[in-house]
């Protein structure tokens, strides 16, 4: 099929690369795409707070944020979808058990159990976060999405929660090994794809999803094409149906290549 209406791109590892630059040739690529009426959306982990300069940059305004709790196209809110109150207490009783940390991220901020902790430092340097402040109990209900930190692989079992199909996803990030993104099997970014879709009334079979670490498992399994990038985890080669070089290799424009999208 070569009528494709809908491109998902993840940001980091998959459009922006370790120097947190984008390739002259994604810019290229994802312009082509648009030029033939093709819908782009930023799909990524991050609070949509933080990725304006992005989106300013590749000309897009329509995403899929928090690993598939907030979904936004044209303006319009398409999907909500905070994390229980419940859910919330538990984590934050088990970290503050374990010495672990945590972001939890709302609509407008990102919320910190610790500002001192370097772990967390190196966090928010690395995605250059800027609107943080101490988590207060306030934001409880508001919770759209929860990065741990200090965890080892081990000890992610213990935020386990009976009656919740949850999974933990390694941040892709050098030096971060040991943060996960929190997803809910039921609020992930194949699901936030499901309903945009929906909305725009577009077949899965005319999408195509671009990725390259665990958050992206059910986006790519999703799309009617789909392309797990060369710098992926190699546990999602698995889901993807094509595999692409690499994000500082032009990941993204070989990729739309393949499909005839993007021409010399």
């Amino acid at each position: 099929m070569n009528n494709y209406k809908a491109l998902f791109l993840d940001i980091d590892g998959t459009i922006l690369g370790r120097d947190h630059t984008i390739e002259d040739t994604t810019k290229t690529a994802i312009k082509q795409a648009q030029d033939k009426g093709i819908e782009v959306f930023l799909a990524t982990g991050r609070p949509l707070h933080e990725v304006h300069d992005i989106a300013e940059t590749l000309a897009v305004d329509s995403f899929i944020g928090y690993n598939g709790a907030y979904a936004i196209y044209n303006g319009k809110i398409v999907v909500d979808e905070p994390i229980a109150d419940s859910m919330i207490d538990h984590f934050l009783d088990v970290a503050k058990q374990n010495e672990h940390e945590m972001i939890l991220y709302t609509n407008e901020l990102n919320l910190l159990t610790s500002e001192t902790k370097p772990i967390v430092k190196s966090f928010i340097d690395y995605f250059a976060l800027k609107d943080y402040q101490p988590y207060e109990d306030k934001y409880r209900n508001q919770i759209l999405g929860i990065t741990l930190m200090n965890v080892k692989p081990d000890e992610t079992a213990l935020y386990d929660l009976k009656g919740e199909y949850i999974y933990f996803s390694q941040v892709n990030v050098e030096g971060l090994e040991n943060c996960y993104d929190m997803i809910r099997e039921n609020v992930n970014k194949g699901q936030a794809i499901k309903k945009v879709l929906k909305q725009l009334d577009i077949p899965a079979e005319a999408a195509i999803a671009f990725g390259d670490g665990m958050n992206d498992k059910q986006m790519l399994q999703y799309a009617g094409e789909s392309f797990a990038m060369g710098n992926a985890t190699p546990d999602l080669f698995q889901y993807a149906k094509h595999r692409t070089t690499s994000v500082e290799d032009s990941g993204i424009y070989n990729g739309l290549k393949q499909l005839g999208i993007v021409e010399n």
